[in-house]
């Protein structure tokens, strides 16, 4: 995870709230950090809007997803 945790820090345009969130999502599953590190490894210029876009193409990433109960039926 340090790794990573480093890699994140480097990104051009890195902001400690991306960070916080890019390692909130993969400390969830290893899966998650094996693949966020493969995009990154691939795309070494991208920016933190192209890694976020990734992450959120993933088809597990509303797995995690805070849902309003009040709008439940």
């Amino acid at each position: 995870m340090e790794k990573l945790t480093i890699r994140l820090n480097n990104v051009k345009d890195t902001y400690y709230g991306f960070v916080v969130a890019v390692l909130t999502y993969v400390k969830k599953k290893p899966s998650r950090q094996k693949k966020v590190e493969a995009f990154m490894a691939n795309h070494p210029e991208a920016l933190t809007a192209d890694i976020l876009d990734f992450i959120s193409s993933q088809d597990d990433f509303f797995d995690d997803a805070a849902y309003d109960h009040a709008e439940v039926s």
